[in-house]
């Protein structure tokens, strides 16, 4: 790999950090195909932290030069000697950026993940200890294992995804909706539950914390946040339709939950009714979707695969006697 594969790297992974981010936040096909889009998102993500790590590397990979015997050494003297000091600097520079910028990373997803299972932890002991819902809930729509009640008289509605599982809602919230609304509720959590979207969520959260906050932008954890819950209603709108729905993300907009939980409602709500009553799935967005997503994660992956694979053989050539 050489300084233009360097360039090539950086430029895209540039512009999967900054453009096509900000464009696609802005785009409203996402409302008609949040599956794909979801995916789109990740597949942007994954190829940007690629694209960077593999920016990097290349530059770091020309301080294999060839030495006395034709091998390549990592002899700081004999790099020197080939390169020159400025340039040489420049490459320890960079190698330096792209390890500093991988142990952030990996820091950022090891705190997210158990500084989030622990918030959850405790709080699934705290509702568990305040469920009041034995009569409510049964009274509603049977004794629901997963299900926990608070006393609380505003409407409240969301889950702790985990191992341990809950659904939480409020005793406000059984007094205002009825039972179709009820059960548009419990699907909406259900379906953030069965899916794994809090996953989804830590992922792309730990992602935003890794970069310093000079850089880093809130375009794809936003957008990753509202899609999550646009796949969470189109689950519920399957079970009881769109209108019980609306009637219970209107009741529920101002639900607040722990970090760590998810939610029924929120900021994003406005957007979701009204995506209730417009077009539907439209599945030549999706399809569209889909192939960018592998174009944008394929292409990048065997562009860095071949370059490294040509490199380890010259080197393991030179290495055999």
């Amino acid at each position: 790999m050489n300084a233009s594969n360097a360039l090539a790297f950086g430029v895209l992974a540039l512009a999967l950090t900054g453009p096509v981010p900000a464009m696609l936040s802005r785009a409203r096909w996402p409302f008609r195909a949040p599956r794909a889009a979801l995916v789109l998102w990740q597949a942007i993500a994954l190829a940007a932290v690629l694209s960077a790590f593999s920016s990097g590397l290349a530059i770091a990979s020309q301080l294999l030069v060839p030495g006395p015997d034709g091998r390549p050494t990592t002899d700081p003297t004999a790099e020197i000697d080939a390169l020159g000091l400025p340039l040489w600097i420049l490459y320890i520079v960079v190698l330096g950026l792209t390890l500093l910028i991988g142990a952030r990373l990996i820091a950022s997803i090891v705190r997210v993940a158990v500084h989030t299972r622990r918030r959850r932890a405790r709080h699934r002991m705290l509702v568990d200890l305040l469920d009041r819902g034995d009569a409510d809930i049964s009274a509603a729509l049977g004794r629901l294992s997963d299900v926990r009640v608070l006393d609380a008289a505003e409407p409240i509605a969301y889950c702790l995804p985990g191992l341990r599982q809950r659904v939480v809602l409020s005793e406000g919230t059984l007094k205002s909706l009825n039972v179709a609304e009820i059960t548009a509720i419990l699907t909406h959590e259900r379906a953030h539950l069965r899916a794994r979207h809090d996953l989804v969520l830590e992922a792309f959260t730990a992602l935003h914390q890794a970069f310093p906050r000079v850089v880093r932008s809130k375009s794809a954890l936003g957008s990753v946040q509202l899609l999550v819950e646009l796949l969470a209603d189109d689950s519920a709108v399957k079970v009881t339709g769109p209108t019980p729905l609306a009637r219970a993300l209107v009741t529920c907009a101002g639900t607040t939950a722990p970090r760590g939980a998810m939610a029924v409602g929120g900021p994003s709500t406005l957007v979701r009714i009204q995506r209730l009553n417009g077009a539907g799935a439209d599945a030549r967005i999706a399809v569209s979707a889909y192939i960018a997503a592998a174009a944008i994660l394929v292409v990048p992956t065997i562009a860095v695969a071949v370059p490294w694979l040509v490199e380890l053989n010259r080197l393991f050539s030179s290495i055999q006697p």
